[in-house]
């Protein structure tokens, strides 16, 4: 059984989902939000960036220390037409990743087209049909919020696909052919 731990990053809301893959068969185990924002961050203001990404960074670490999963997706930022707010998800994203690496964990990367094409079948998949799929697919009870959907889809995710790029990598590992070799100061 292998346990993978999603993280979905957002400066406000930051969904985490864990699920174990026994062979072809998922588990849910796991999924909630870590907020920077409200009665869970403790007095932090909508401007106290540090403290908001000590937040998620601290919660990120509490996830993959109370679930112990042994590999990691997370979901590549995308850039909006606001600059700004594509910095600050990038900030929150990469809080997440450094707490992901110092808790010992690998970190694999998919998109949100990657995602929703893996869970509902299609990239341009809509938020309520994520969550559907998800609920489905590790046969939930209810609909899981939006976050810990995604968070879930990209565990999901990198447990089918995950194995596969992994094979590719090891298949396709570059090696020195005599003919592509330098000879007399021209390459072939």
């Amino acid at each position: 059984m292998t346990r993978i731990l999603g993280i979905d990053p957002g400066l406000q809301t930051t969904g985490f989902g864990v699920v174990e893959r026994d062979g072809a068969r998922l588990h849910y185990v796991a999924s909630g939000t870590i907020r920077t924002t409200g009665a869970g961050a403790r007095g932090v203001t909508m401007g106290d960036l540090p403290s908001r990404l000590k937040i998620i960074f601290d919660g990120v670490r509490e996830v993959a220390e109370r679930y112990q999963p042994v590999e990691s997706s997370v979901e590549i930022v995308f850039v909006n037409t606001n600059p700004q707010s594509t910095l600050l998800l990038g900030q929150a994203r990469g809080a997440a990743i450094t707490a992901l690496v110092s808790a010992g964990l690998p970190v694999a990367e998919y998109t949100s087209a990657q995602l929703k094409k893996a869970i509902a079948g299609h990239g341009g998949a809509a938020k309520a049909q994520v969550q559907a799929m998800v609920m489905r697919m590790l046969a939930l009870p209810g609909l899981p919020g939006p976050d810990a959907a995604d968070a879930l889809g990209l565990a999901i995710t990198h447990a089918h696909a995950g194995g596969s790029f992994a094979a590719l990598a090891e298949a396709t590992t570059l090696a020195r052919r005599p003919h592509a070799q330098f000879r007399k100061g021209r390459t072939y």
